[in-house]
């Protein structure tokens, strides 16, 4: 007689994503709400970017297994955000959970016996760390050899005054804003795995990726008010035809519709950089 509720079973498709089920941590109370979501691992890795190896070892409270700890904490972000959790706190979890088995593995010392020819630097490192005291030593007597020659004193401060009172004339006579407000803007992530989401006023998706440290998008100068949802907001620098413009924020937190045309990037730094009256937030009388 075959077992009904084991047929069933066997086709939900979650039971060979069970390996950690005594685990209990934070990838537990992930892997709980996409179940409750009913969805599939295949299902979250096409919606995050995510692969469904990292993921299936978030689940499993295996974060050793990512690549490093930025990507542990900004997977596991970015799929609590996808499941409608709580990401702070799923972040905050995944960096305690962490720190406890960091900190386990510190407290097995390795065992090294004295004279270990493991400890011992090879004759190739020895060699190299002569030549470079060397260079060294060969920098810092040049450096106070020219610092020291005769003639080599500081101009008189007659002779600056000028160019640096025509550097500051050119500087105040130069526009307030000498940014091209159709210029090229370009994002650059700052750390790895930034996940954002680039879109048209239409909401027509323009990129969206979990971005490594430098990676850059080129907002299409076509796109009719392109916006931005990110969760980290804090994590791009901006250019403007190459210039450095403002970040979106100092903080991370959920970004969405977040125009960032060149035009509403210099509008937003004016508006941050010039004092003004508080400026009532939505919702507000």
């Amino acid at each position: 007689m075959i077992d009904e509720t084991d047929e069933t079973q066997d086709h939900d498709g979650f039971m060979d994503e069970g390996e950690g089920a005594g685990y209990g941590g934070v990838g537990a109370t992930l892997a709980d709400a996409r179940r409750e979501a009913g969805l599939d691992l295949a299902q979250v890795s096409a919606e995050t970017r995510i692969p469904e190896r990292h993921l299936s070892a978030i689940e499993r409270g295996d974060f050793g297994a990512l690549p490093a700890r930025t990507y542990a904490v900004g997977f596991s972000r970015t799929y609590a955000k996808m499941l409608g959790l709580d990401d702070r706190e799923i972040a905050d979890r995944v960096r305690a959970e962490m720190g406890v088995s960091e900190a386990d593995h510190a407290d097995r010392p390795a065992k090294f016996e004295p004279g270990d020819p493991a400890r011992v630097p090879s004759r190739g490192l020895a060699w190299f760390g002569i030549v470079a005291a060397i260079v060294l030593l060969a920098g810092i007597y040049a450096f106070y050899s020219a610092y020291f020659s005769p003639g080599m004193g500081p101009a008189p401060l007659e002779e600056e005054q000028a160019p640096i009172a025509a550097a500051q004339t050119q500087q105040a006579a130069a526009p307030a804003n000498a940014i091209d407000p159709a210029g090229e803007v370009v994002f650059t992530a700052l750390e790895d795995g930034i996940w954002a989401r680039f879109y048209d006023g239409e909401g027509e998706r323009l990129y969206e990726a979990q971005m490594s440290r430098n990676e850059t998008f080129v907002v299409p100068a076509d796109a009719e008010n392109p916006q931005i949802w990110t969760g980290r907001p804090d994590a791009f620098a901006i250019t403007i035809d190459g210039k450095s413009v403002a970040k979106l924020a100092e903080d991370d937190f959920v970004m969405r519709d977040q125009p960032i045309s060149a035009e509403a990037l210099l509008a937003r730094q004016e508006t941050t950089q010039t004092p003004a009256a508080p400026v009532a937030t939505d919702g507000a009388t």
